[in-house]
């Protein structure tokens, strides 16, 4: 039966590929919450290795695939509620014909937190994909946060990586001996003072810039509603959400490409300032020093137990962490809830969709370069690695091991409750 059921969920093909292919740009607005999408390319960056290189290690972090709504639901079942209200008002009213779909009620059923069924589909897909490309590199364990969506997602990825018959285990990281977590730093007991509220704040800033002026567009299109800003809120969480749980939402096509764009800007600030670059006390990089030093520990093998293969899932907080410790994708000046700023280069659409992953390899070559390389893949685009500055390969965007550990010095020179952490975190 539970092969049957399986096998089942494999010949299923969504339509959400023929979405995405007519309506790109969409999945670039939506932020975090974004259903997966390849990352693009940086220009002049070759992504293949030469030849004579073997990738030796492999380090991936897997952010859990599509899911449900979680705190965005309440906005989401406030405009259902609207529209219920008012279904005499849309009944009689000359719709246009981005709101006909209107005509026939508009609700939702979205599960608060659980993967969906696309979620699903893309984890297992990477699963897949992931074998395919590391065939060498085998693993009998994988870790995950606690959380039930990601060790379910582990759980599609490792069902497409080693197949039904595979005897592997998933432990959580309540199971380590790990004083503080690289795939869960924070919040918590690690760093009390790590506070994902100065995102709502943020957040809060800039929606009162740009909400008013849509809920004015779609109160006049179909007057007699009474659409407050939460209702506009919940329509854009719920073209996010419907495309995450089916892969189509009539929501999406309501909406104006710069109004899209506005929301974009509002996924990136709330992320930024809960956990990364705009978070006070320069919080987001210490926290994420955790990861870059198991990461160094581990491709210098300094503890002398390194696995080829380290198959790892968590949340797009884990992976935003770890870009700020790197000084990765940094926007000079910082972001602003006051300014929209289109050249940013924080922008989680491309950095943490669901199901994002970010892989880190560890290479060397028999005639290309002399000592063992690094390289980033995050969303199947090589991320250049200019904290190497000058040292990084301008055709690769990799970087020397060494010439790594030397550029993440503050990393290095951070440990959990030493004394800057401690100062940092409040301990």
């Amino acid at each position: 039966m539970r092969t049957q059921a399986i096998l089942g969920f494999l010949s299923f093909t969504p339509y959400v590929q023929e979405y995405v292919d007519a309506a790109h740009s969409i999945l670039n607005h939506l932020g975090s919450i974004s259903p997966y999408h390849r990352a693009h390319h940086a220009p002049d960056i070759n992504s293949e290795l030469p030849s004579d290189c073997t990738v030796d290690q492999v380090m991936l972090m897997h952010r859990h695939g599509s899911r449900g709504p979680i705190g965005e639901h309440k906005y989401i079942s406030h405009l259902v509620q609207t529209l219920d209200d008012a279904s005499d008002v849309v009944q009689e009213a000359n719709l246009s014909r981005e709101l006909e779909f209107l005509r026939a009620g508009y609700s939702s059923n979205l599960t608060p937190h659980n993967l969906t069924i696309l979620g699903r589909k893309e984890l297992f897909d990477h699963g897949v994909e992931f074998a395919l490309k590391y065939p060498h590199l085998t693993i009998g364990e994988i870790l995950s946060s606690d959380s039930e969506r990601v060790v379910e997602s582990a759980r599609w990825f490792a069902l497409g990586f080693f197949g039904l018959d595979a005897d592997v285990r998933i432990s959580t990281v309540s199971n380590t001996d790990d004083p503080v977590s690289w795939i869960t730093p924070a919040p918590g007991p690690a760093c009390p003072k790590f506070d994902y509220s100065f995102g709502q704040q943020a957040t809060l800033t800039w929606s009162k810039q740009y909400l008013p002026a849509i809920t004015d567009r779609l109160n006049k299109l179909l007057p007699g509603v009474g659409f407050s800003e939460n209702d506009i809120h919940g329509a854009l969480f719920a073209c996010a959400y419907d495309l995450a749980a089916r892969g189509v939402s009539p929501w999406c096509g309501v909406f104006h490409p710069e109004e899209l764009a506005d929301f974009e800007y509002e996924r990136d600030i709330l992320m930024d300032a809960s956990c990364a670059y705009t978070l006070p006390d320069n919080m987001a990089p210490l926290v994420g020093t955790v990861f870059v030093n198991k990461l160094i520990e581990r491709f210098t093998n300094s503890s002398g137990d390194s696995s080829p293969l380290y198959l790892e899932f968590g949340h797009d907080v884990t992976i935003l962490l770890a870009l700020s410790a790197l000084g990765l994708a940094k926007d000079d000046p910082p972001l602003s809830p006051n300014e929209l700023r289109p050249d940013r280069k924080f922008r989680t659409s491309e950095l943490t969709p669901f199901a994002a992953n970010m892989i880190w390899e560890r290479f060397t070559c028999t005639r290309s370069f002399d000592e063992p390389q690094i390289r980033l893949i995050l969303n199947d685009a090589t991320f250049p690695l200019s904290i190497c500055g000058k040292g990084m390969d301008t055709t690769l965007g990799t970087c020397s091991l060494d010439t790594f550990i030397k550029a993440n010095h503050y990393s290095t020179g951070i440990q959990f409750q030493d004394e800057t952490w401690n100062k940092t975190c409040g301990l």
